[in-house]
């Protein structure tokens, strides 16, 4: 097991690293950051975007300050989980070295729903978190 201060390690990977993935790592910190140390990924970065940022803004949560990164910013490290979001993040990373599991949970891209695809996104990625964490 992957544990940093008594904290086991997360890793949510998605291909822009933009939306679920970011919404995935606040949430978890919100709500289990005393068990989970969780950060997030992309294999295309792009940014944060600005509705996953007002539609966390609704609930509490301030991810304002997060950005966008690659998954190689995270390679030769460990991590007790990695989780793909999406299907694209899964096609292209099916495996990551440092994962002691793999899972994939897949999440449909908010980007096409405008801010209700965004909120529908939040609360379906906040009952996992809620669920399995």
């Amino acid at each position: 097991m992957v544990i940093l201060a008594g904290k086991k390690r997360v890793l949510f990977l998605c291909t822009h690293n933009s939306a679920r993935s970011q919404m995935a790592e606040g949430l978890l910190r919100h709500f289990n950051g005393e068990s989970w140390v969780a950060s997030s990924a992309g294999t295309e970065p792009s940014r944060v975007h600005p509705l996953a940022i007002e539609v966390m803004r609704e609930i509490g949560i301030d991810i304002s300050g997060h950005r966008s990164k690659h998954l190689s910013e995270f390679e030769g490290q460990e991590f007790e989980l990695v989780v793909t979001l999406c299907g694209g993040a899964h096609a292209a990373c099916p495996f990551f070295a440092g994962a002691k599991e793999m899972r994939h949970r897949g999440f449909e891209d908010p980007s096409g729903g405008g801010i209700e695809g965004f909120r529908r996104c939040r609360e379906a990625v906040k009952k996992w978190i809620l669920d399995d964490f």
